[in-house]
């Protein structure tokens, strides 16, 4: 009997490594997914999973629908764990950079924790792959991964030479996006060049961006909401560059938003 116990729990779990190398026990079929990463929500939606994701955050606002009807267990850096508790999850999936490191020590303490990590296009789509196989949706995630590189190799850069950008989220302090960023090698695969080399995210001053004159200023719709406003005021101190609004989750989200990223309409 113990024998067979042993047998059926090899048969309904499975050994996985997440993104940092971690080995992660989780159900074969995971049935409770509660997910703290808003992009990475909306891959789940379109992989199919409606019926086994159980929990997101309040910033999981696509797709429309989850956000108003799926149990919101906090913010991506504010878990409610009481709220975890009582859904029981199977499955919870995170990531490095957008979930605090207390947090998820806290959660791997009780339950599957399962966490990505991604700072670049590849590692994207390595990610959409790894969650597909987490989740049963191999097929689908590999056919999600192929429409995502035949669109971005159909994708023809609409300028012959590289344009130097300043990527901007935030504003008093103005805040960019530097080196070794997600956003930093979306823009670089759209053919930009970050004129700021800074790494990570750094506060700037405007005397520093008018140092750097970037051919172009990209003013991010998250996480500060840029509006046409801010624009005119560039406009009138660096009459020489270019400023649009663009809409950041086609620079920052990850996962299946990567389908509209490669289109011509984000640009100038």
């Amino acid at each position: 009997f113990m024998a067979l116990a042993i047998y059926s729990n090899m048969q309904t779990s499975t050994t996985s490594l997440d993104m940092m190398g971690r080995k992660v026990v989780v159900p074969t079929l995971p049935k409770r997914i509660i997910c703290l990463v808003p992009s990475l929500t909306e891959l789940l939606y379109d992989l199919g999973l409606g019926d086994s994701v159980i929990g997101i955050t309040k910033f999981c606002i696509k797709p429309k629908v989850w956000h108003q009807s799926k149990t919101r267990v906090g913010g991506t850096k504010t878990v409610d764990f009481k709220k975890i508790k009582s859904l029981q999850p199977d499955l919870i999936i995170a990531n490095k950079e957008e979930n605090t490191k207390a947090d998820i020590e806290q959660l791997m303490q009780i339950y599957p924790v399962w966490i990505s990590d991604i700072n670049t296009y590849n590692e994207a789509l390595i990610a959409i792959e790894k969650i597909g196989m987490l989740c049963n949706k191999e097929f689908e995630s590999k056919k999600l991964v192929a429409t995502i590189e035949k669109r971005k190799i159909a994708f023809n850069i609409p300028f012959s030479q590289t344009i130097s950008v300043l990527y901007l989220i935030w504003k008093d302090p103005f805040m960019a996006v530097g080196k070794y960023t997600y956003i930093d090698d979306i823009l670089i695969q759209l053919g930009y060049t970050n004129s700021f080399t800074e790494e990570r995210y750094k506060e700037i001053t405007l005397e520093q961006i008018k140092e750097l004159k970037p051919k172009v200023i990209f003013l991010s719709s998250e996480p500060y909401p840029f509006k046409e406003k801010h624009i005119k005021e560039f406009e009138e101190t660096l009459p020489n560059t270019t400023c649009k609004l663009v809409d950041g989750e086609l620079f920052s989200w990850y996962g299946s938003r990567l389908l509209y990223t490669f289109n011509h309409s984000i640009f100038i």
